[in-house]
């Protein structure tokens, strides 16, 4: 593909499409992403607007039910301060030789790169949760067995269960190490559903305990230890991002064609009840 013939937002479009379908943590489902598309640059805000609860109250026939009420709205605010880019070339040289498009094969490095980079950002969110949520400490972190791993996702939703998360749409996050001791429990393997049966897109790999179960590398933890393993639903955290910029070049001093683009995203925990983690080291 000729620099020339190169039109940045198409590939913008293709890049942020390809990111998403690599994504864990920030994929739709995970976290709240409905303010995509309204951010242009690095330091934007999205301002989110918050409902508070809405009285319920008795009807009795033949009376007056009571005037509606004012919402009770509260606003908050989502920066977008996270900015990560990237800059490659291609030799003409390497160009002429290769069979394919170097350019779209690279750009494909580039959207899995720009990813991991934002899965990272978001597994540091655990930080977040309401203390009421946590499983395990750094003090004393659970020591899950392939006969305790499941009863400690079941923990974990009990925690969200108590403070009044929706059971829909759970999901959970955990290493690759936890998804293996899952395997050897029948309760896990034995769903009889599809998505036990297959690995999924996106990282998930079969649900359990009333969670859509992620497997990622990308949990963060202490020198492999105190392994902070997330549960939640989509409403604790909202996120938003955005390829606002991708531009082909030819370089002055080589023969060589260069693509370079900038990723810019942001979230925030909306929720933090809605988030519950375990702190575990490996058995």
């Amino acid at each position: 593909m000729p620099v020339s013939s190169f039109i940045p937002a198409l590939w913008a479009a293709a890049l942020l499409a390809g990111l998403h379908k690599a994504l864990v943590f920030a994929q739709p489902g995970v976290v709240n992403t409905e303010y995509e598309g309204m951010i242009a640059k690095q330091g934007d805000t999205v301002k989110i607007n918050f409902i508070g609860d809405i009285t319920v109250f008795d009807v009795t026939r033949n009376v007056n039910i009571p005037d509606p009420e004012q919402l009770d709205t509260a606003l908050t605010n989502l920066t977008i301060d996270q900015a990560k880019g990237f800059n490659f070339q291609v030799d003409d040289v390497d160009k002429a030789q290769s069979n394919g498009d170097l350019i779209e094969r690279a750009m494909g490095e580039a959207a899995y790169g720009v990813r991991d980079k934002a899965d990272q950002f978001l597994a540091g969110f655990y930080a977040q949760a309401q203390a009421a949520n946590l499983l395990g400490s750094d003090a004393v972190p659970k020591v899950p067995t392939a006969d305790t791993a499941y009863e400690m996702l079941v923990d974990l939703g009990v925690l969200l269960d108590e403070a009044n998360v929706p059971s829909q749409n759970r999901w959970a996050c955990v290493p690759p190490w936890f998804y293996g001791l899952l395997l050897k429990d029948k309760r896990f393997v034995s769903a009889g559903t599809m998505k036990t049966d297959e690995v999924l897109r996106n990282g998930e790999v079969g649900e359990a305990a009333g969670f859509r179960i992620m497997r990622s590398n990308n949990i963060r933890h202490n020198a492999g230890t105190q392994y902070k393993i997330m549960a939640g639903h989509p409403m604790a955290i909202s996120y938003a991002d955005q390829i606002v910029s991708v531009e082909a070049y030819r370089m002055e001093a080589r023969f060589a064609d260069a693509i370079k683009g900038l990723h810019v995203y942001g979230a925030k925990v909306i929720r933090p009840q809605a988030l519950a983690v375990l702190t575990a080291n490996k058995s």
